[in-house]
C-alpha cells in the first residue's frame, strides 16, 4: 500500500513538472520597441525630411499596442498632423499592414470601412517589423505628399531592422591600443580603428582624403572631426543634391546647395550632428583627420 501511495505521488508530482513545462513553453519570450528605439525611428524619419526637403511633418511612433511612445513635429507643420499620425501608426500596428492599403481598398469601393473606430485609412502609416513581428507602428503626416509621408515613415521603421543588424553580442572589450605603427598604417589607406563587429555605438576611423568626396547624411551617428594634417574646404548644412540611399542610413548626394562654409586646417575640431548634410568640397592634401561616429 506504501509503495503504490509512493508511486501515486511521484506520478503526480511528474504530472505537475510537466504541466508547469508546457505553461512555460506557452509563454513566448518577445522582443519589444524601447523609447531608445522610438527616438531611433524618428530621427530617420527627420533625417528622411530633410533630405526630401520636406516642408514640414509629423512624425508619431506607437507600441505593439498602439500606445503613443514618442512624436515630434517639424516647423510649419498643420496644427491637425500630429493627431493624424498618431492615428496612423496606430492603425499600421493595429491591422499590422500599412495604411496605404486601407486607403486604396476604400477607394476601390468597400467604404462600410471607415466606420471602423480608431481607424485612419491615409497613407502613411506603417508597422516596425523585428524578426518578423510588428512591435510596433510609425505614422507621418504633413510632408510634400501622402507618397512623401509613407516615404518618411519608411525609413523610420527601416531604422530599427538596421540597428539590429549591425548589433552583436560580443563583449566590448574595456581597453584597446594601437600602437603608432598600426595608427599609421590606418592612416596611410584610411580605415577604421575601432568599430567593427563588437556592439557598441562609436567607431574610431582614421580617415584620408587626397580628393574631394560626396555630399553626406548620416541618419543615425554624429560625426566628431579633429583635423591633423592638410586643408579642407567644408560645407555642412543646406540641401543635397540629387540624394540617394546608398544604404539604410546612410546617403550621398552629388553637392550640396547653400549650407555654410568653412576652411578646415590642422589642428580644427568640428562635430556634426546626425541627419545634417555634409560636403568635403575641396581638398588640399593629403588631407588626415580622425572621425569619431556617436550613435
Amino acid at each position: 500500500m506504501k509503495t503504490n501511495l509512493k508511486s501515486l505521488l511521484l506520478l503526480s508530482a511528474l504530472l505537475l513538472v510537466g504541466t508547469i513545462a508546457g505553461r512555460a513553453q506557452q509563454v513566448e519570450s518577445r522582443k519589444s520597441l524601447t523609447l531608445d528605439g522610438a527616438k531611433k525611428v524618428i530621427a530617420a524619419a527627420v533625417a528622411e525630411a530633410r533630405l526630401k526637403g520636406a516642408p514640414g511633418g509629423v512624425i508619431a511612433v506607437v507600441d505593439e499596442g498602439g500606445n503613443l511612445m514618442a512624436l515630434e513635429r517639424l516647423d510649419g507643420t498643420f496644427t491637425a498632423g500630429a493627431n493624424i499620425s498618431v492615428g496612423k501608426a496606430r492603425t499600421a500596428v493595429m491591422f499590422k499592414r500599412p495604411t496605404k492599403f486601407f486607403e486604396e481598398i476604400i477607394r476601390n469601393g468597400r467604404t462600410p470601412m471607415i466606420a471602423l473606430p480608431d481607424f485612419t485609412p491615409l497613407q502613411g502609416g506603417v508597422p516596425i517589423e523585428l524578426d518578423g513581428r510588428v512591435i510596433g507602428g510609425v505614422g507621418v503626416s504633413g510632408a510634400a505628399s501622402a507618397q512623401q509621408d509613407e516615404e518618411l515613415a519608411i525609413a523610420g521603421a527601416n531604422a530599427i531592422k538596421t540597428l539590429t543588424a549591425h548589433a552583436s553580442d560580443e563583449a566590448q572589450p574595456a581597453v584597446e591600443f594601437f600602437d603608432s605603427r598600426a595608427v599609421a598604417a590606418a592612416f596611410d589607406k584610411g580605415s577604421v580603428l575601432v568599430g567593427g563587429s563588437n556592439n557598441r555605438n562609436y567607431m574610431v576611423h582614421a580617415s584620408r582624403r587626397e580628393k574631394p568626396g560626396m555630399a553626406e547624411v548620416h541618419t543615425w551617428d554624429t560625426d566628431v572631426i579633429y583635423v591633423l594634417d592638410g586643408t579642407a574646404t567644408f560645407v555642412t548644412g543646406g540641401t543635397v543634391v540629387d540624394p540617394k540611399t546608398i544604404e539604410p542610413g546612410e546617403l550621398r548626394g552629388a553637392g550640396i546647395e547653400g549650407g555654410e562654409t568653412r576652411k578646415l586646417v590642422k589642428g580644427d575640431v568640428i562635430t556634426v550632428a546626425n541627419g545634417t548634410p555634409h560636403w568635403f568640397k575641396e581638398i588640399q592634401g593629403p588631407f588626415l583627420y580622425y572621425v569619431v561616429k556617436v550613435r
